[in-house]
């Protein structure tokens, strides 16, 4: 084996194939709803065979839980812009951009549509909310550290992300920054 051979990553092809299966599912949701579609479809659009998806997700229902919870919970930086105000407006226009961009929709269609699903689906609501109260509770936290008063994350989650969530669901016009700018004042 050469010393090429010895540096690359285990687990490349395997994050590979787990990206390309993910594109699959938002491509197949945005193009044709939630439940509209099978495993094959998926193993066809990511150019995999359907036993690498049952192998590796067990079903098509954990499979489209995983893309919700890994697509809506991607790890960014926190901002720390030095004040809770311009923290909340820069982690709102963050969320806006991921929830407007080419798949958000039609992530927020699925995270929607899986949170009705069964037992599963509610437990993938709750992972959802349980990462985005986790990310805003080190926001909220850094900013009482630095001697602000901050609301409580269900606030955020309530006055800021919940109204450009259903903005973007039933198609009620741009997240502009003003909107965005305006959440973030009635809030604080």
């Amino acid at each position: 084996m050469n010393e090429r051979q010895r540096t690359l990553r285990p687990g490349g092809r395997s994050a590979r194939v787990g990206a390309q299966v993910h594109q699959a599912v938002t491509d197949l949701i945005r193009e044709r709803g939630y439940g509209n579609f099978t495993v094959g479809e998926v193993a066809t659009r990511a150019g995999v065979a359907d036993s690498s998806i049952y192998r590796r997700w067990g079903s098509l229902e954990t499979l489209l839980t995983d893309v919700a919870l890994t697509r809506l919970n991607a790890q960014s930086p926190m901002p720390d812009t030095g004040s809770l105000a311009g923290d909340l407006r820069a982690y709102a226009a963050q969320v806006a951009r991921e929830i407007t961009g080419p798949d958000g929709p039609a992530l927020l269609h699925l995270a929607v549509a899986l949170s009705s699903s069964g037992q599963q689906g509610l437990q993938a609501g709750a992972d959802l909310r349980a990462e985005r109260t986790r990310q805003l509770q080190s926001m909220l936290d850094h900013a009482r550290d630095r001697g602000e008063h901050a609301p409580d994350a269900f606030d955020v989650l309530d006055h800021i992300l919940a109204p450009m969530y259903i903005r973007v669901l039933f198609g009620m016009g741009p997240l502009s920054s003003d909107y965005i700018d305006g959440l973030v004042d009635r809030l604080l």
